[in-house]
């Protein structure tokens, strides 16, 4: 029974040795935290690579809101790398880290598109003399395995009868359609494959 009292006693004493060594070993690290814009989509998701110069020394992926935090860091200076598919790579040198605090980046991170990873629907809106139509109402719909449609953007045409929709490259069908003067709206029905331009011409018929 002596033995279990003793036995039971340096376990207390280890574990309460244990918690104090780790607080102290805490208040040593310290941390980031910042929050992540993007110029279109969501922020979620964008991973946060954390380096000491070239090596990585941890992860961390943004929440919903673009927030992250990154946690148990020695002291020093730290890199941060910021990707998602479809962004440009952000990156934020010579953060210093300091013992028991968290150093704030804020929001001043914004991830721009990635161009070369998106496909462009730029088109031209033209009456029946061929002169470019301003201010034309175009709709962008996105034509679903049934047949239907879902609307999912729509712009009015610049001052030379231009426009243009961002699109993912993933392959899809999508539906151009003008309306403007109470005349009959146009469509054309395009075919995304790819990170690409597709450009599409609308004439409109003579008004009635």
């Amino acid at each position: 029974m002596r033995f279990n009292k003793t036995a039971l006693g340096l376990l207390l004493t280890l574990l309460i040795t244990g918690v104090a060594l780790g607080q102290d070993k805490d208040k040593s690290l310290g941390g980031i935290k910042g929050k992540v814009r993007v110029e279109t989509g969501t922020a979620s998701g964008v991973t946060v690579v954390v380096r000491r110069g070239e090596t990585e020394v941890t992860r961390v992926e943004t929440t919903k809101g673009g927030d992250f935090t990154v946690s148990r860091l020695s002291p020093g200076l730290y890199g941060l790398t910021f990707r998602k598919p479809g962004l440009s790579i952000g990156t934020i040198e010579d953060v210093e880290v300091k013992a028991g605090k968290t150093r704030s980046l804020g929001d001043r991170l914004i991830l721009t598109i990635d161009e070369g990873s998106i496909a462009f629907l730029s088109g031209a809106v033209f009456n029946a003399d061929g002169h470019s139509v301003p201010g034309a109402k175009v709709e962008l719909a996105r034509i679903l395995e049934d047949g239907s449609t879902k609307k999912i953007d729509g712009r009015l045409t610049t001052e030379t009868g231009s426009f243009k929709f961002r699109l993912s490259p993933d392959a899809a069908k999508y539906r151009v359609t003008v309306k403007t003067d109470g005349r009959e709206p146009v469509t054309k029905d395009v075919d995304i494959d790819g990170a690409a331009v597709y450009r599409v011409a609308l004439n409109l018929p003579p008004k009635p």
